[in-house]
């Protein structure tokens, strides 16, 4: 599922969007997200000493209302979604979380926008250079990663290694045959590598177009960083977008049917899985209204 909630995170102003959608979360991660997003920030950038103190600032400002207003919010949702998980899930059920997910991302990303966008506005030619050569690092990595220029059955392999890896980290790690089962069920999935790389290209073409209007007046920014942000599927065609659907319908199922397969020791693993994350989004917001009481 993971792939689908990256929209935000080549913006590294906006680099919580990233962690808190990744299904990887802990409260680890969630704890060290400041000091992540300072480090891409810089990574990127190669920001001045100015700018990291404003990246900083910016981002606790956001960090700060994510984790009192967001978390809780996070919490009720895996609440729902736990339920689901003990009566068994089918494709609706999936298809409903990725759309959950996808909605929460879009929210975070539109509450991040006039921050991202004031950070962004103080970038120098030199440093979007900076940006797009480490895009063009990142693309390489992905190319061979996801095996873009591979067969059929490379790309194969990789997309049963992430649906295995999906279901581990969200429910319970699979048995050998059940994954053997997964070699077989992605196959049915339609290629959208070689789109979805492109989408790639094309996302990060429209950034660094939008980065040369920063000079421009602040709230018309604001609003092209808003809209990059939060509609990442503007740009696409109706039959691009219609075979993504298709795929993302296929995963659903493929995910539905591994479900059915789950023993009931794995269907417990599952549930305590969800009720750890519930836990982890529920201390996390006590302990940042807890921080804005003491700050009173």
């Amino acid at each position: 599922m993971r792939n689908a909630f990256h929209a935000g995170r080549v913006v590294a102003a906006v680099a919580l969007i990233a962690l808190v959608a990744a299904c990887s979360f802990t409260k680890f991660g969630y704890n060290q997200a400041d000091t992540v997003a300072a480090w891409m920030a810089d990574d990127y950038l190669d920001l001045d000493s100015q700018q990291k103190q404003d990246f900083q600032k910016r981002f606790e400002r956001f960090y700060s209302w994510h984790r009192s207003e967001q978390l809780p919010e996070y919490a009720a949702f895996l609440r729902t979604a736990k339920g689901r998980v003990q009566q068994g899930l089918n494709r609706d059920d999936v298809l409903w979380f990725v759309d959950g997910m996808r909605t929460r991302v879009r929210t975070a990303a539109r509450h991040a926008a006039p921050e991202a966008a004031a950070f962004l506005a103080t970038l120098t030619p030199a440093q979007i250079e900076s940006l797009q050569r480490k895009w063009d690092k990142d693309n390489k990595k992905y190319v061979k990663e996801n095996k873009i220029s591979g067969t059929p059955d490379e790309r194969a392999e990789v997309e049963a290694k992430k649906v295995v890896k999906s279901f581990k980290e969200w429910l319970t790690a699979l048995n050998s045959e059940q994954e053997q089962r997964v070699a077989v069920l992605v196959r049915e999935l339609p290629p959208i590598d070689q789109f979805r790389y492109a989408e790639r290209l094309r996302r990060q073409k429209e950034f660094i177009a939008l980065l040369s209007h920063r000079s421009e007046d602040r709230e018309r920014f604001t609003g092209r960083v808003n809209e990059w942000l939060v509609n990442w599927d503007k740009g696409r065609t109706p039959d691009e977008q219609k075979k993504l659907d298709a795929w993302w319908a296929k995963r659903a199922e493929i995910f539905a049917a591994l479900d059915k397969t789950v023993t009931p020791e794995q269907r417990t693993a599952s549930v305590q899985r969800m009720q750890g994350y519930i836990d982890d989004f529920s201390q996390l917001a006590r302990k940042g209204d807890a921080s804005k009481t003491a700050a009173r």
